[in-house]
């Protein structure tokens, strides 16, 4: 019985030791604000018929990273399936309308390159096919909150009406630039 006690010790503080070793700065003492004219403001840059994924700001609170986005997509564009190998993200909806595929088979996935903009700042490791197979599709819309832990292939499989949501990105390995700010908002 002892053994097992002891075991099961170790592993409790090995996974609560695991996120303080990922600890890359001691917490924000304060709050972070993104004010909607900031949001409005990296939204008007967005490519109006295309598909846009704007990281407003990385912020480490420690045991990881929370990123916050803005995401446009056009039903006049072609829309890829995606998964994230470390990232959480947390959509909310704030116009349009669409049939949102998440889970299932992702058809020809192949890794992004480590070496852009959508590892480095946006999601980090991910890997991105034409489609998914087998997946649980959802219409979504205004208000809809959706959350897709990493790993889960997810892909908007028809737009109804332009999507723009929000994107909150949990990132417990740190993999996204603590300290990001969107470069139309610096100051």
């Amino acid at each position: 019985m002892r053994p097992t006690v002891l075991a099961a010790a170790v592993s409790a503080l090995l996974v609560t030791s695991a996120p303080l070793a990922a600890q890359t700065a001691t917490p924000p003492t304060a709050a972070t604000d993104i004010s909607r004219d900031e949001f409005m403001t990296v939204l008007k840059s967005m490519n109006p018929d295309g598909v846009s994924d704007q990281q407003i700001k990385v912020v480490d609170i420690g045991a990881y990273n929370v990123a916050v986005g803005i995401l446009h997509r056009s039903g006049k564009a072609k829309q890829t399936a995606i998964a994230h190998s470390d990232i959480t993200e947390i959509y909310y909806v704030i116009n349009g309308a669409g049939t949102f595929v998440t889970g299932g088979t992702m058809t020809g996935a192949t890794a992004v390159a480590p070496e852009g903009t959508v590892v480095k700042v946006l999601v980090g490791p991910s890997t991105t096919g034409p489609a998914i197979s087998g997946g649980e599709s959802r219409r979504i819309g205004p208000g809809d909150v959706i959350i897709v832990p990493p790993g889960v292939a997810h892909w908007f499989s028809a737009i109804e009406s332009d999507l723009d949501y929000l994107v909150f990105r949990v990132d417990p390995g740190h993999v996204l630039p603590a300290g990001y700010v969107h470069p139309l908002l610096k100051q």
